[in-house]
């Protein structure tokens, strides 16, 4: 059954048609909050609030845009709540020691190419250069598709993801040189 299918069976009521939908897009929506927020139980938080948002908003989903930029546009979202939100806490989770398991998606991310190095750098740009990189090179959003997610202009969007090419560029550089970790 094709993505369209689902979600119109889905906005019908049709909760089995629902549940597959969901159960479709979890992985990427813990992906990108994850690479957004870096860290794992903030990334959990966010997906599931996005699940659950998008579960009692699926009816306002029109295909005038892609389903993906509505999700991601949702994702960015929570995730820039969850970042005004933390300006004021500190979380003793960052500074736990995490044992990955097989069911790990961190773990799997980084068996299929992403280094220690690059996840590193990715968590040290600023959150707008940090989501714009997410969604282009995690997520292979087309620079429109991710000004409709992001509700960026054009140019911006293309603006930060050069300034954030070259930030990457530059503490991988540190990393290498071994001048931050």
């Amino acid at each position: 059954m094709s993505e369209a299918e689902l979600i119109r069976k889905a906005q019908s009521g049709d909760h089995d048609a629902l549940v597959q939908l969901l159960r479709s897009i979890e992985t990427s929506v813990y992906r990108s909050a994850y690479y957004i927020l870096g860290n794992e139980q903030d990334a959990l938080d966010a997906s599931q609030e996005v699940l659950i948002r998008i579960y009692r908003k699926l009816d306002t989903y029109q295909e005038k845009a892609k389903f993906t930029t509505w999700v991601q546009r949702i994702v960015s979202n929570v995730c820039m709540d969850k970042f005004r939100a933390k300006k004021e806490t500190v979380s003793i989770d960052e500074h736990e020691i995490t044992i990955p398991d097989r069911n790990n998606v961190e773990e799997e991310i980084l068996r299929s190419g992403l280094s220690n190095d690059i996840q590193n750098a990715i968590e040290k740009l600023p959150k707008q250069y940090r989501m714009v990189v997410v969604l282009r090179y995690l997520e292979d959003f087309s620079y429109q598709e991710i000004a409709e997610a992001l509700d960026l202009p054009l140019n911006t969007v293309k603006s930060y993801l050069f300034r954030a090419r070259q930030q990457l560029q530059e503490l991988l550089y540190d990393y290498q040189k071994g001048g931050i970790r």
